[in-house]
């Protein structure tokens, strides 16, 4: 492997030691030291790449958004209802949160205080009130709900399942979402449309990432 490539495996084997790290300790708590013996390189090597743990913490938070991207680039391709790109996209989102410590750790640094009031992570799923606001046109939404106040619900929950999930596991699980749309789809879809739409999601799971073993004492 030249120099580039093992720079490039170097950079990607300390993002993923810190998620765990910060995930596991928290961003205050957290060392240079433990996060360069978890990612298996040296001291000199993590400050060759980051310059202190707030830009690791940084670079954690970006790869968690690349996630939120990659999985709203795909979703216009799911299905011909913008509805059920919806459905789809937070089942996917609840799916990377689950199995993807990178991802996890970004949104739990993202809501971190004692880093910044302001995270532009969180920011890259307001996707949803664009996608609610096409729906409103197209007639699929019931009639007088309105796409910011039904966007509002969908983040509030997806966000509330996430911080949940950073402690348990569970509240990410595929059951949940379903159950979340079983619920609400019907207050939100108009009634010609809703036979076709499907609450546990129309698209198969992507293989899993790499992630750290899961708790396995966890309520039902």
């Amino acid at each position: 492997m030249d120099g580039q490539g093992r720079a490039l495996r170097t950079r990607r084997a300390l993002i993923q030691a810190a998620a765990e790290v910060f995930a596991e300790e928290g961003f205050v708590h957290a060392s240079l030291r433990a996060i360069s013996e978890r990612a298996g390189v040296s001291s000199g090597a993590l400050h060759f790449h980051f310059a202190h743990k707030g830009a690791l913490a940084e670079a954690v938070e970006a790869e968690a958004a690349e996630v939120v991207r990659s999985i709203i680039r795909a979703a216009p391709g799911r299905s011909g209802d913008v509805l059920q790109t919806v459905v789809d996209a937070t089942h996917a989102l609840m799916h990377h949160l689950a199995q993807d410590a990178v991802a996890c750790a970004g949104f739990e640094l993202a809501g971190d205080i004692s880093r910044r009031a302001n995270s532009p992570l969180r920011g890259e799923w307001h996707w949803i009130e664009e996608s609610l606001r096409e729906a409103e046109r197209s007639g699929t939404l019931v009639e007088g709900v309105s796409a910011a106040d039904a966007a509002r619900i969908i983040v509030v929950a997806t966000t509330g399942l996430q911080v949940l999930g950073s402690a348990d596991a569970r509240w990410l699980s595929a059951h949940n979402i379903t159950r979340f749309w079983e619920l609400v789809l019907p207050r939100l879809a108009a009634e010609h449309c809703r036979d076709r739409l499907v609450c546990a999601g129309s698209r198969p799971r992507a293989a899993p990432p790499r992630r750290p073993p899961a708790p396995t004492d966890l309520p039902a």
